[in-house]
């Protein structure tokens, strides 16, 4: 399906939401631990390409956002910093649960999802040197 090249159609509709909720994740995620904020950024972009062309390229060249989204489309690249701070959050996220008392069942699902996103983190590259 094409996006209409002027007016707001529901797909492009669509995809500014998505765009905005995943750009506020990620900013909620530059301050609080709980959040990654590299992926949603990087959704944010691709959404927004989708969406609107200005918003996309007001995060391409933000200060903050925008060496994130640079190393993602040129290499497939997370910077190691960032790797460091999504697998620690993770890792956090599930000692929380731990301490909660999260049942059994819901640890092992949170830990096979956990640990299927670290180690695809992990396995990105680490961009140009």
């Amino acid at each position: 399906m094409a996006l209409p090249e002027n007016g707001y159609g529901p797909a492009r509709i669509l995809w500014f939401c998505l765009g905005s909720i995943s750009l506020a994740l990620g900013a909620i995620g530059a301050v609080l631990p709980i959040l990654p904020t590299t992926p949603f950024v990087i959704l944010s972009a691709f959404a927004y390409g989708k969406s609107s062309p200005r918003l996309e390229q007001w995060l391409k060249d933000s200060p903050t956002f925008g060496p994130m989204i640079a190393d993602w489309r040129a290499h497939g690249a997370i910077a190691p910093r960032y790797k460091r701070l999504a697998v620690g959050m993770m890792a956090a996220a599930f000692l929380l649960s731990l301490v909660l008392g999260v049942s059994g069942k819901v640890l092992i699902i949170q830990a096979l999802c956990l640990s299927d996103a670290a180690a695809y983190v992990l396995s990105r590259p680490n961009g140009p040197r």
